[in-house]
């Protein structure tokens, strides 16, 4: 997707398939396609890339952001993927990812980390600690996601939550299933009251596993209790995200 400014023709959008983007190792389809599109218009980060020189995205999130065991996280991924796909334009996506932490903890770090930063789109990573630790309050964890997007709906910048990880650690255990799925349905409560898009990662992960395009022992990266997503689901999340970013479908303002 290219935006640009033509004569006379005000805000103007191009899109560019781009080959480059879908990796070997991220050949799954997105279908039902409702998983993988989003519901409200992106406005900041279009007009962005039309108008400034340099795009700015910040990933705010826990250890599926920070990155772990040596697989490269979604935010560089994203980055790469949107940087073939609108040529000539100069998008960073800031990794501000801590492992272990969750909504309330990152809202702490949003002055610094978010604010400070005048991103475009701000993508966040909520829930799977929630769901992994009992020591997380679920009410918590829905309120510190709520005032942080209270906060973001005043400033010029599109916004992004994302899920839970559909992995062993959390499927299989069932207490933790229990709490993810009471989190997805908090998450999706919050985002759209606020109107703000979800990345449904949780079914999306879970779409390729019932399909049997993943299966779920290949979704996690086998460390610990097999909490982490694996390098094949990080790529194919990764894939997902940015061409969910750039499509057609999308409304624009």
């Amino acid at each position: 997707m290219q935006w640009w400014r033509g004569r006379g023709m005000g805000l103007q959008l191009r899109i560019v398939f781009c080959t480059e983007v879908v990796t070997m190792m991220s050949v799954v389809s997105d279908r039902p396609a409702d998983l993988a599109t989003f519901l409200h218009p992106f406005k900041h980060f279009p007009q962005s890339l039309a108008v400034q020189r340099k795009t700015r995205i910040v990933a705010l999130g826990s250890s599926s952001t920070a990155g772990t065991n040596g697989i490269v996280a979604f935010p560089a991924r994203l980055e790469q993927g949107l940087r073939k796909a609108n040529f000539g334009c100069i998008i960073d996506v800031l990794n501000r990812g801590l492992g272990g932490q969750e909504a309330a903890e990152e809202l702490s770090r949003f002055e610094c980390d978010v604010i400070a930063e005048q991103p475009s789109l701000v993508v966040w990573q909520v829930g799977t600690n929630a769901a992994y630790r009992e020591s997380y309050s679920l009410d918590e964890v829905e309120a510190a996601l709520r005032v942080g997007l209270g906060w973001l709906a005043r400033l010029p910048v599109d916004v992004i939550v994302m899920d839970l990880q559909y992995t062993f650690a959390i499927v299989e255990v069932p207490n933790r299933l229990a709490r993810a799925l009471d989190m997805q349905r908090r998450i999706e409560r919050v985002t759209s009251a606020a109107g703000v898009n979800l990345f449904r990662r949780w079914e999306l992960m879970k779409s390729w596993c019932d399909t049997g395009q993943i299966p779920l022992s290949a979704m996690d990266d086998g460390h610990d209790d097999r909490l982490h997503m694996s390098e094949r689901a990080t790529a194919c999340v990764s894939d997902a995200l940015a061409r969910a970013i750039m499509s057609p479908s999308v409304p624009q303002v």
